[in-house]
């Protein structure tokens, strides 16, 4: 994937709810403490306050010499573009380090490779931010090139069409990939009515409407210190690190007025959908309600979608789909969490005339779970994968970086990492077997299919024909 067409590829997905990060979008946050803290635990997270405000989680790290820093602006996503505008964060995100201040496109570009520096955008439905890369010795330069992208992006002519043509190439890749049009319908039936159900990355209608004054209007309405979330991590001590964070975002405005998303209940529940394609396979997706993070028994939760379907070949649904009966080379699910919803979603694919089996077998499975809970050993496998497995997230600075905005995004406290290793530790099979009495409810799956599956075998509630939010 290109740099300008990717997303957060969100770390420590097994600490944060086993999650894929394109990432992630979550609850508010909580203003931080005013004063300079630090949390000892499994990272020493301090919490800094710079000069001119603006608040960051740090941790040090003078074993390498490079700072990397993920930062991102709550409530400033994709969700906020405007009808006949969507894809307007995406192509911010695409072009915002396409020249800056007194550097054009190429001079930025050149810049940053011949400094090793990695320079990232990233639009996401909940907010706008991205990521900053660099070696110790040039941490001035890499804060100031970002500094020149947030504050004097030029959004040349040249540069843009040239990433609104990748944008719109992609786009129509994408309306060949029963994947992608799966997820697409979900979106517009799940989130029916809402911000979440638009295509945040644009139309091919919509995309051509955006020009360079829709682009600074962005820049100038949607980036500001009081929404701005920060995590660095690497070879600098406190003051450092205040003072080139104020360097880099000192000057952006104090506080944006920006509106609100409103809350969202699932839409349609209990149906199922096809979209009629003429492949060998049926495509399919399954979205029910799941609980927040700050939810009692959101680790018993946790647990349990390991068990059913998080835990790759030692999950329920991989063993009694693939391994027993050979239905799918593969079948997943994952918890997944946006500022204004959460939802556990199930995907998986299977040859055409298995379709109705297939959905047959995952509703039994379900079932099966509900009314027997899992085993000690299920219990005890998936407690011991997903705490064993907190420290891949703490590999390297990035990775490190990504996961304090993390948490940062979803609204958990600087010690989550302590707590989600002593809450999954306590979760016991009563626990997990309640959760999936709670959330599993078969009535309330939305269940979308991209296929040609014999319809007389499936209890079809509709069939569309037109890809909602993509011409």
């Amino acid at each position: 994937m290109s740099r300008h067409l990717s997303g957060f590829h969100i770390v420590a997905v097994l600490i944060l709810g086993l999650l894929i990060l394109t990432g992630c979008d979550n609850k508010e946050q909580e203003e931080s403490p005013a004063v300079t803290q630090t949390h000892e635990g499994i990272l020493d997270i301090q919490i800094i306050e710079t000069q001119s405000g603006i608040k960051a989680w740090l941790v040090e790290d003078h074993s390498v010499p490079l700072i990397s820093m993920h930062f991102a602006f709550r409530g400033a996503g994709a969700a906020l573009d405007p009808m006949g505008k969507q894809g307007l964060t995406q192509l911010a995100s695409n072009t915002f380090d396409e020249g800056a201040g007194d550097y054009d496109a190429e001079t930025f570009q050149k810049t940053l490779t011949d400094n090793s520096i990695s320079l990232r955008f990233v639009s996401q439905r909940d907010y706008f931010g991205g990521t900053l890369k660099t070696l110790t010795r040039k941490k001035e330069l890499g804060f100031h090139l970002l500094n020149q992208a947030l504050l004097h992006p030029r959004f040349d002519a040249a540069p843009l069409e040239r990433m609104r043509n990748a944008n719109i190439a992609r786009l129509k890749h994408a309306l060949s990939d029963p994947d992608w049009i799966a997820a697409r319908f979900i979106n517009d039936i799940a989130y029916e009515g809402h911000p979440y159900a638009m295509n945040s990355g644009g139309t091919l209608e919509t995309l051509q409407n955006i020009t360079a004054a829709d682009l600074h209007k962005f820049a100038q309405t949607r980036l500001s210190r009081v929404n701005l979330m920060i995590g660095i991590v690497g070879d600098l001590n406190e003051s450092e690190a205040k003072d080139l964070i104020d360097s880099t975002f000192g000057d952006l405005p104090e506080t944006s007025d920006l509106p609100k998303t409103a809350k969202l209940a699932l839409q349609n529940k209990g149906t199922t959908t096809l979209h009629e394609m003429d492949i060998p396979q049926s495509v399919l997706r399954m979205v029910l309600p799941a609980p927040a993070k700050d939810d009692p028994h959101y680790f018993s939760a946790q647990v349990m979608n390991y068990i059913l379907g998080g835990g790759g070949f030692g999950s329920r649904l991989m063993e009694e789909i693939r391994e027993k009966r050979g239905l799918t080379y593969g079948i997943y699910s994952y918890l997944f969490h946006m500022n204004k919803i959460d939802t556990l979603v199930l995907s998986t694919s299977t040859k055409t005339e298995s379709t109705a089996e297939m959905l047959s077998v995952i509703r039994q499975e379900i079932k099966h779970f509900k009314d027997n809970g899992p085993t000690e050993k299920e219990l005890d496998d998936a407690k011991s994968y997903i705490v064993g497995s907190m420290p891949l997230g703490l590999t390297s600075t990035d990775k490190i970086s990504s996961l304090l905005l993390s948490l940062q995004i979803q609204g958990l406290p600087v010690d989550y990492l302590d707590q989600a290793a002593t809450g999954i530790g306590q979760v016991t099979t009563e626990d997990v077997t309640n959760a999936a009495r709670t959330w599993l409810n078969e009535d309330d799956f939305i269940t979308m299919i991209v296929g040609n599956p014999d319809q007389e075998t499936l209890q079809i509630d509709t069939v569309r024909e037109d890809i909602p939010n993509a011409d």
